[in-house]
């Protein structure tokens, strides 16, 4: 079954165990693949690809990031809860991202078939670990692989 389907079931398996958290988001997971769809001129009736589902999960969650930090820079623990629980559902929906012990044999694989030594190309090494990793890997995590290397 597609992950756009499978999360279309997971609403009513939300609502029939009263999970309200889980329902906040997979009704709005649900509006923002719709808008996706009508974005790319297509029907509200049509399904979105693994991809672009994923994708969309992804965006969503970093909505949720950014919310957290900006709330608590402002103090508001109470909204800070609430985009935490929505956070963590959507993680559910996200595959596992590769740890930075997973990340550093590839990166140091593309150093040495690239050819950087310096500071100055860790963009290129950067860029070209991530397009590698094509999303299994947080750039964050990437960047500070590549930093110890090349440091």
């Amino acid at each position: 079954m597609a992950l756009h389907e499978d999360i279309k079931a997971s609403l009513k398996e939300a609502m029939k165990a009263k999970e309200e958290v889980k329902l906040r988001v997979i009704r709005s997971l649900l509006t923002a693949f719709m808008n996706e769809l009508v974005a790319t001129k297509r029907t509200p009736q049509d399904t979105l690809t693994d991809e672009e589902v994923l994708a969309v999960i992804k965006r969503q969650a970093k909505q949720r990031k950014d919310s957290i930090a900006q709330y608590e820079s402002a103090g508001r623990e109470d909204l800070v809860q609430a985009e935490q629980e929505e956070l963590a559902v959507l993680e559910t929906y996200l595959p596992q991202l590769m740890s930075q012990e997973e990340i550093r044999p590839i990166a140091q694989a593309k150093q040495e078939a690239l050819g950087i030594t310096d500071k100055s190309k860790m963009g290129v090494l950067i860029g070209a670990i991530m397009k590698e990793l094509s999303g299994k890997a947080n750039g964050a995590d990437v960047k500070e692989v590549v930093e110890s290397l090349l440091s």
